[in-house]
């Protein structure tokens, strides 16, 4: 069910935010960037945001892909944003796939038939994008992968952590230890996450535990890939180990995965100092794709 809210976010823009409420009623925050009038509707795109943000973030990106005659959506993800839920939380292992499956419901009830509709994840959101994927859940035309949390990137200690913690405080939060110095080489970039008030640093041992066996599950299934998917990652990415991409990218059949590594870049390829190599590659893919 959809119901108007009031925007709270800092961001400056003339999207649209909505209330979406789930089947077990709490409320998931859903922004829209309408694409332009008059120009033919190329598809939608369903943005996935990554740990501790929410959709807001991705103003930029969304923009972008509305200059090229796409319609796009977000939503916030559970306990994050302006979505119900403890920040950083996770009630349930499935919470954020079944979630993804509503909204998806959801938009797929606002489009035609014939509108291509798209996936594109970012970190976290990227992982539970494949994880969705994966399972086949529900029928897509194509994903976007940015950056996925395809490998946690664990030591010794922190496994321990993950693999006791869910049985016996699955709901305990603690610091998600990501570093925003370590998001861009853009220092405005960085200062706007850490000023923006809808940032949480929390994560649960579910949901840790969630994003340490979504990554190696995903890639046991990359030899059998069958949706077309761009993979994007950063090679200098130190909040997300690239090595789960070049894996994914190293099993996945190459006519359905295209894989692009942007060597010198940190974790939000999007939003670096030069983005404009990102942009151009995920234009030519899209282009190539749904003209």
């Amino acid at each position: 069910m959809m119901c108007a809210i009031a925007r709270h976010t800092l961001m400056q823009t003339d999207s649209t935010l909505s209330a979406f409420i789930a089947l077990d009623g709490d409320n998931l925050a859903i922004q829209d960037w309408p694409a332009p009038e008059g120009k033919p509707l190329r598809g939608v795109v369903l943005l996935v945001h990554g740990l501790g943000e929410h959709a807001g973030r991705y103003d930029r990106v969304a923009r972008r892909l509305n200059q090229w005659g796409f319609a796009v959506r977000g939503h916030d993800q559970y306990g994050h944003g302006e979505s119900g839920g403890p920040r950083g939380g996770l009630p349930t292992d499935d919470r954020l796939l079944n979630d993804l499956s509503d909204i998806i419901d959801s938009t797929r009830a606002r489009m035609s038939k014939e509108t291509p509709l798209i996936l594109l994840g970012h970190s976290l959101g990227g992982l539970v994008a494949a994880r969705f994927v994966a399972l086949a859940t529900r029928p897509l035309d194509a994903l976007v992968l940015s950056s996925p949390a395809l490998d946690a990137g664990l030591n010794v200690l922190q496994k321990l952590l993950v693999a006791v913690l869910p049985a016996i405080a699955p709901n305990l939060r603690v610091g998600n230890g990501l570093d925003p110095a370590f998001l861009s080489h853009d220092p405005a970039v960085v200062a706007a996450y850490r000023a923006d008030k809808l940032v949480h640093d929390r994560i649960s041992a579910r949901l840790a535990r969630f994003i340490a066996d979504g990554g190696p599950a995903t890639l046991a299934e990359a030899a059998h890939w069958k949706v077309p998917t761009l993979l994007l990652y950063a090679g200098a990415d130190k909040l997300v180990n690239p090595a789960g991409s070049r894996a994914f990218a190293a099993a996945a059949p190459t006519d359905v995965v295209s894989a692009h590594c942007f060597e010198t870049l940190y974790h939000e390829i999007f939003n670096e100092l030069d983005a404009e190599p990102v942009f151009a590659e995920l234009k030519q893919w899209l282009d190539a794709r749904f003209p």
